[in-house]
């Protein structure tokens, strides 16, 4: 991009009837009430997604093993036992199969770990925050189970 063009979009941006661009600003949602732009998560959509992802998981790692797939007595896959013969052979393509089978395997085990962490990573948070709920409820009750009086309260937003 030219420093010209740069400019001219800054100068856009900082523009107040320009509707193009918005820095710094998250419209509201719903119409002008004042929504913040906060991010807001529930329970279940946290469960929902957290089980898809294990479903994911489960699915690739069923589906995507070209290194194990037909194994023979040794643990080598059959795309690997045939990369081997075309080595043997003299075939140049042997042992091009044997890196794209070693780079598919290092590949797959990546996005197996990391929907693996999304999936934990979002029960643990869902757990976490019941917690937190549970706590905070307890922490706002009077000593008779009652509701804590707003003027309670106000002191911890100060």
């Amino acid at each position: 991009m030219a420093w010209n063009e740069w400019e001219q979009l800054k100068a856009d941006a900082a523009d107040p009837s320009s509707t193009a661009m918005q820095i710094n600003h998250v419209p509201s949602l719903d119409g002008g009430s004042g929504n913040t732009g906060d991010l807001v998560a529930y329970q279940d959509d946290l469960g929902a997604v957290g089980h898809d992802a294990y479903i994911l998981h489960d699915q690739l790692r069923r589906r995507v093993d070209i290194a194990g797939a037909g194994a023979d007595e040794t643990g080598s896959g059959s795309t690997m036992q045939a990369a081997e013969e075309l080595k043997r052979s003299g075939f140049v393509t042997g042992p091009a199969l044997v890196t794209t089978v070693t780079m598919w395997t290092s590949q797959v085990k990546s996005v197996l770990q990391a929907v693996a962490h999304i999936s934990n990573h979002l029960d643990y948070t869902k757990k976490l925050h019941a917690q937190d709920d549970a706590q905070i409820a307890a922490e706002i009750r009077g000593r008779d189970g009652s509701a804590m009086p707003v003027s309670s309260l106000s002191r911890y937003f100060q």
